[in-house]
């Protein structure tokens, strides 16, 4: 996959941006940006969408954005020169793809069935637009068609919303959705750029669904430790497990045999998508101790602990 939509795969959504007036992108792209979600695909159904290109491109270089709707071999060239760095059309034109292969510019086009896809596929492309989603079989559709194509990845627009989001980012085919709803047209035309923000962290948040996994506490040997995951245990029904170097009080209390991170112990937090968290983490320059890192036997990540350990607990993140 392109190192740009891996990127894209991190962010999770897209915004989909429909801007009337030029004036508008800047104020724009900044709400996104503090929403940590510094992307968005500005659609060419507007006089001022090459305009409000060139401005986030130029005032913003932190910004992934790039051009949506684009229908013809002209309107690549115009918003490549823009500033885009990626093109997403709604439906499967050869023409328009085979221009951005030909300029080495990541395209998404829109495929509503097999058929596209094999044609994008024939053409070299890994990654496709499903659009429109919901009216196109939804989840379901993309799940029947993970089987004969495991090597394509797919960005799901039109009809995704923050209630099935994650049904469709839950699918191992599926690298990111587009998506609307933080970025509301009405919203825009009133300047409400603070609500544009607060829909963007909110639907950040949704996606990523930080919840307590477990609370390490530390001890000093074994017996100790036993003591305490018992009394959790005895507590409140939660059962008891012994682990190589720390015993379970249930799934929500672990009493290390001896003294591990933080002064105290740890904190254990979950989340859907591990590793669209830890760039989460990054972009808001949060920092993470790398080499903590923990792997499983596909290489895929497991847990990370943050840098900084408040109040003598360490942190950690995990996979839900």
């Amino acid at each position: 996959m392109n190192e740009l939509l891996k990127r894209i795969s991190d962010f999770g959504i897209v915004p989909v941006v429909k801007i009337d007036r030029a004036e508008d992108a800047l104020p724009l792209a900044g709400a996104l940006r503090d929403g940590c979600l510094p992307l968005a695909e500005i659609t060419f159904r507007t006089q001022a969408a090459e305009a409000s290109i060139a401005a986030i491109s130029a005032a913003m270089p932190d910004m992934l954005v790039g051009a949506g709707t684009v229908l013809t071999v002209e309107q690549v060239d115009r918003a490549v020169a823009a500033g885009a760095k990626f093109i997403v059309s709604p439906g499967f034109n050869p023409k328009v793809v085979q221009r951005c292969l030909a300029i080495g510019v990541p395209v998404a086009p829109g495929c509503s069935g097999t058929s596209d896809m094999e044609a994008a596929m024939e053409l070299g492309l890994d990654v496709v637009k499903f659009f429109p989603a919901e009216a196109s079989g939804g989840v379901e559709f993309l799940k029947a068609v993970a089987g004969p194509y495991p090597n394509l990845k797919i960005m799901p627009t039109g009809g995704v919303n923050a209630e099935n989001l994650n049904e469709y980012l839950s699918l191992k085919n599926v690298i990111a959705c587009g998506g609307t709803w933080m970025v509301k047209p009405e919203l825009i035309a009133a300047g409400d750029f603070a609500g544009i923000a607060a829909l963007t962290r909110q639907a950040v948040n949704n996606m990523l669904g930080f919840g307590l996994a477990h609370v390490g506490i530390n001890t000093p040997d074994e017996a100790q430790a036993a003591g305490v995951a018992r009394a959790y245990s005895d507590l409140f029904g939660l059962g008891y497990r012994e682990g190589k170097s720390s015993i379970f009080g249930g799934d929500i209390v672990e009493a290390l045999k001896q003294p591990g991170r933080g002064t105290h112990g740890h904190v254990a937090i979950r989340t859907r998508y591990l590793q669209r968290a830890v760039a989460h983490f990054r972009l808001r320059g949060v920092a993470l101790d790398e080499g903590s890192a923990k792997y499983d036997d596909k290489g895929r990540l497991t847990a990370i602990y943050f840098a900084d350990a408040p109040g003598g607990f360490a942190i950690h993140l995990t996979q839900a």
